[in-house]
């Protein structure tokens, strides 16, 4: 059976299962559209809420910018697991608490004001679109590779299926459909990772093979990566060379964007009791440890791989021929990959050898010229493709393949739904049965999300078609966004007694700030060359565009706060549902005894 056959068996299945889940799970009503009618098994919503946070940039791109980075880029890992424990100690709790079904509800209920609703509701939409674009190009690229299509037909295939499971499942059908993506994406990330440390280290527990011996050398295995990268004139993998107060500011960005994105915060409203949801949380740590643990490693393994299959001979010897590269089937992954253009070599210098090597560093200058290269031969290796490239380049099973391919399709299609159903929700109930007509009846209003959610489908597919210039400039505004406006309301919301004109302020303040700076940085709209600044040379000392969701939030508390000074305090029975949230039923005075 050739692999073509094998992905379509694979991706195949996954599709009927999700939409057989979808047709069992159908939603009845609001209760059940928005909140899975709010009995959902803690156990089970931190399986769905971990396959909602397991997105395409999770599933595909992290490994990849592990692998080509290295310790610095762990913050990635910090941040976003640090977000979910944020939001079990802080957030999960007290909203389910709250009892409503989305986040700008309780914004509006809580701070009183239609105008913090609508401003809330604007916040998450321009998140969850923008967030939504990278989940369906990455839909695209994975069909485009693994189904032999052209992206475009990836992309409306793929929307095709979240319609099918999102549109009449609702939050129930998703939470449902989730839990089974959750088991096809963790098999498809575990099991090549198992298969990879096996051969380099004899450990079938890829987390501790990281830290073992590599059994070609003899030595630890990243001792071995570091010197053959640090041989090529990379910098060292387990160094850190970034900044670190940069650093510091990347990792809490992405820490409060986590905790103040809509999508993932939803999930909480579909527990039973305010209990479960802590409950959910702390599972979803579990389950979303099993790919965040193992993700290191993955990156790491890779990259040696890859760089061992340049330089067979070691950094110190001849580089691979280009007519191994064509007839070698180990090699035949980069032939494939070259199809898609996310792949590319050039023997510049035609000396038949493809010479990988990092021909920015002068400490190179001296070897290339000596050996008559002209340059890094490597012209293209896109990062995103390493944990779908990593079963071929390891030269696995063909099963193992497929497998990855129905993983990588499950992590940017859970995402996916989670947000559209987010965006849909935030229109049907924030804004038409909140603010347009009030007294729509529950079928209205039902029959109102789904359009919705056909609409923000449509528009999603279509910015999937025509994304902005870089994939990273629009996860760095979702996160911004989430980070600068939705977080800072909440957790005012919950713990403080800021009124209605300091949350609109504040919210409205972080958000344009936050945009300021991204389209000074990444360009006006992200139009090319309308850029005043770059991340290489920031506005603000070192904080790049990415790290200043935090900086953001910082000024949302500011401005908030002061605005609430000096204006008038909130109602004693808005105080009296503030201490009600924050304080367990049933507390009271302590006594002495």
């Amino acid at each position: 059976m050739d692999q073509f056959t094998i992905n379509l068996l694979f991706v195949g299945a996954s599709f009927a299962l999700y939409i057989g889940i979808a047709i069992w799970a159908r939603a009845g009503s609001t209760s059940e559209f928005y909140a899975a009618g709010r009995g959902v098994h803690p156990v089970t919503n931190g399986m769905a809420t971990a396959a909602d946070w397991m997105s395409a940039a999770s599933f595909i791109s992290m490994a990849g910018l592990i692998a080509f980075t290295g310790y610095d880029n762990s913050t990635y890992l910090m941040g976003w697991t640090g977000g979910y424990v944020l939001l079990a100690l802080l957030l999960a709790p007290y909203l389910r608490k709250f009892g409503k079904f989305t986040v700008s509800e309780f914004i509006g209920d809580r701070f009183y004001s239609p105008t913090a609703r609508l401003v809330a509701v604007i916040c998450l939409i321009i998140a969850s679109t923008t967030y939504v674009i990278g989940q369906m190009t990455g839909v695209g690229v994975a069909f485009g590779r693994f189904l032999e299509v052209d992206s475009t037909t990836g992309l409306l295939i793929g929307a095709v299926i979240v319609f099918a499971y999102a549109v009449f499942g609702g939050m129930k059908g998703v939470t449902y459909t989730q839990v089974a993506q959750y088991c096809v994406l963790i098999l498809a990330y575990t099991i090549p990772a198992i298969f990879i440390s096996l051969q380099l280290t004899g450990n079938p527990i890829p987390a501790l093979g990281l830290f073992g011996t590599e059994q070609a050398t003899g030595t630890p295995l990243l001792q071995t990566l570091d010197q053959i990268v640090t041989d090529l004139g990379f910098g060292e993998y387990t160094a850190h060379n970034g900044d670190t107060f940069n650093m510091v500011l990347f990792t809490l960005s992405l820490m409060i964007g986590t905790a103040g994105l809509p999508h993932v915060i939803m999930r909480f409203f579909t527990v039973p009791k305010v209990a479960d949801a802590r409950w959910s949380a702390g599972w979803a740590l579990v389950f979303i440890a099993l790919l965040y643990l193992t993700a290191p490693a993955v990156g790491a393994m890779a990259r040696l791989n890859i760089t061992q299959q340049f330089w067979p001979e070691g950094a110190a010897g001849q580089a691979v021929s280009v007519e191994t590269i064509e007839s070698d089937p180990a090699y035949d992954w980069m032939q494939t990959w070259q199809q898609t253009g996310l792949l590319g070599w050039e023997d510049k210098n035609g000396d038949g050898r493809i010479q990988y090597y990092n021909d920015e560093n002068p400490a190179m200058e001296e070897r290339a010229t000596a050996e008559g290269w002209t340059g890094n031969e490597l012209t293209n290796f896109n990062r995103d493709i390493l944990v779908l490239a990593n079963p071929e380049i390891a030269n696995l099973p063909g099963w193992v393949i497929g497998l990855v391919a129905a993983g990588g399709l499950a992590a940017a299609l859970s995402t996916a739904a989670g947000l559209l159903l987010a965006i849909s929700s935030a229109v049907s109930h924030d804004l038409i049965k909140g603010q347009i007509n009030p007294a729509i009846s529950e079928k209205g209003e039902l029959m109102s999300a789904r359009v919705a959610m056909a609409v923000a489908i449509a528009v999603a597919t279509w910015l999937g078609m025509n994304p902005p210039g870089f994939a990273a400039q629009t996860v760095a505004l979702a996160f911004g966004l989430a980070a600068a406006s939705i977080f800072p309301a909440l957790m005012m919301g919950i713990f403080s007694k800021v009124n209605n004109k300091g949350a609109v302020a504040g919210m409205v303040t972080g958000l344009v700030v936050t945009l300021i700076y991204i389209f000074l940085h990444k360009g006006w709209f992200f139009i090319p060359d309308t850029n005043s600044y770059t991340d290489a040379d920031p506005l603000l000392g070192t904080i790049k565009s990415t790290s200043f969701g935090a900086v953001g939030a910082l000024v949302n508390f500011a401005v908030a706060f002061t605005v609430s000074a000096m204006t008038k305090p909130i109602p004693q029975e808005i105080s009296e549902l503030v201490e009600s949230v924050r304080v367990p039923r049933g507390a009271g005075a302590a006594q002495d005894h």
